[in-house]
């Protein structure tokens, strides 16, 4: 135990907290839109549980991966559809890669939602409700679909199961303290419920490039490039800037037709 409380092994543990709070933020995104198909007395209560059986879940998912990494990178299958399409496939690019379709599909679905009701509401938890168990269900397995990658990400920095435990656990308690706070930053700015999506989708897009570059997948003869954690960040913070810019630019545009028609 005292081997472990070393100046290095804290200074890893930070990075491992960091790591998870960024690459979990995201995640904070997905539970905020879940929570709401549920009642709104239920919400706060499916978020925290929600995140709670997650954390578990995650360190079980982290203990199988450490006992079973080198399975994760064995070739279980190739496909060679000559011009069109040919990979090489592991449990890893496997679970990135249906991981990546799986935010993908919940983005689209959710922004097509956003345009097709014809009341907004509805899109957020005051039309049609999901169960209880339901939505826990679906935090709990996206949780884990961003687990395998950050897990993936902290083994490059240490491979102490205690060490990763610990990050785990406390960036787990930080995002259930900060998940309501979250949903009530954008049931209160509607506007950046679009925003949110959009990062969402780039998320599924990201993993679904990533999958294609462990898979060594080739579309048409070229390869599939993963989309690196820079490129990333900077289409993030340009959606944010552009979408800050947008909204005031909205706000003055109102602002001066609401002083024309006060005129006229």
């Amino acid at each position: 135990m005292e081997a472990l409380l070393t100046l290095d092994n804290l200074f890893t543990l930070v990075m491992l907290i960091f790591l998870q709070i960024v690459l979990g933020f995201d995640n904070l995104l997905y539970i905020s839109i879940e929570s709401k198909r549920v009642r709104p007395d239920k919400q706060s209560y499916v978020r925290k549980l929600g995140l709670g059986l997650a954390i578990l879940f995650r360190i079980i998912l982290l203990f199988v991966i450490l006992k079973a990494v080198d399975l994760f990178q064995s070739q279980l299958f190739s496909i060679d559809i000559s011009g069109l399409l040919t990979g090489s496939f592991n449990g890893h690019s496997l679970i990135v890669l249906l991981g990546g379709l799986f935010i993908t599909y919940v983005a689209i679905k959710e922004i097509k939602l956003m345009l097709t009701v014809e009341e907004i509401d509805k899109v957020n938890g005051n039309g049609k409700t999901r169960s209880v168990a339901m939505a826990i269900t679906m935090i709990v397995i996206m949780n884990l679909v961003f687990s395998f990658d950050s897990i993936l990400s902290a083994m490059a920095l240490t491979k102490i199961f205690t060490l990763m435990a610990t990050a785990v656990i406390i960036s787990g308690i930080l995002m259930i303290v900060m998940a309501d706070s979250v949903a009530e930053f954008l049931k209160k700015n509607r506007m950046y419920e679009v925003l949110g999506l959009f990062i969402l989708l780039i998320v599924g897009v990201m993993l679904l490039s990533e999958g294609g570059h462990l898979a060594h997948l080739h579309l048409l003869g070229q390869p599939v490039e993963a989309m690196t954690k820079t490129t990333f960040y900077f289409v993030i913070i340009t959606l944010v800037i552009v979408d800050v810019i947008q909204s005031r630019y909205r706000k003055k545009l109102l602002a001066q037709k609401a002083r024309e028609i006060g005129s006229a």
